[in-house]
């Protein structure tokens, strides 16, 4: 484990956080997007209060399994979308990069500051005002900030700010 993970596991310790990340599907995930990545509900909850966001995994890091145009997660999954074809582990390629994300990638992912008006948004990050795709992208990222304040409280999102 590195010292970014530690800090990760640390601060989820701390805070009585638990984590957990559930692959949802291998497709697109940002607008824009040109390839296909793994996409997953990650979940952080404290006793009774929880939130998830999508997170979208490095395509590097993602689909395990590769044949043709299919990419999967699961070798059963693969054999059930190739099923017109012989498959052979043979013409199977498998992702040595292939990872699931950790609490460390979500952390260090997630708003930790408080963004402002929409305008200050779009000045700080480049967007342009007149957007309706950043208008859009404005109110996830309040929302996920949002979420991250009902969890934690300003000392602990400090401490998060911290996971680098």
């Amino acid at each position: 484990m590195n010292e970014y993970e530690q800090q990760a596991k640390d601060f989820l310790k701390k805070t009585n956080t638990t984590f957990k990340a559930e692959f949802v599907k291998h497709g697109k995930h940002f607008q824009d997007d040109k390839d296909t990545r793994d996409i997953y509900k990650a979940t952080f909850t404290r006793g009774e209060r929880s939130f998830f966001v999508m997170f979208g995994q490095s395509i590097n890091a993602s689909a395990k399994y590769r044949y043709l145009n299919y990419v999967s997660n699961d070798f059963k999954e693969l054999k059930k979308e190739t099923r017109n074809y012989t498959l052979t582990l043979s013409q199977v390629h498998v992702n040595k990069n292939f990872k699931e994300p950790t609490a460390y990638d979500v952390l260090a992912c997630l708003q930790k500051y408080d963004v402002g008006t929409f305008k200050d948004f779009c000045d700080e990050f480049g967007y342009n005002s007149d957007s309706i795709k950043a208008h859009k992208t404005y109110k996830l990222v309040c929302e996920e900030y949002k979420n991250a304040c009902m969890l934690w409280n300003e000392q602990e999102l400090d401490l998060l700010r911290e996971v680098q």
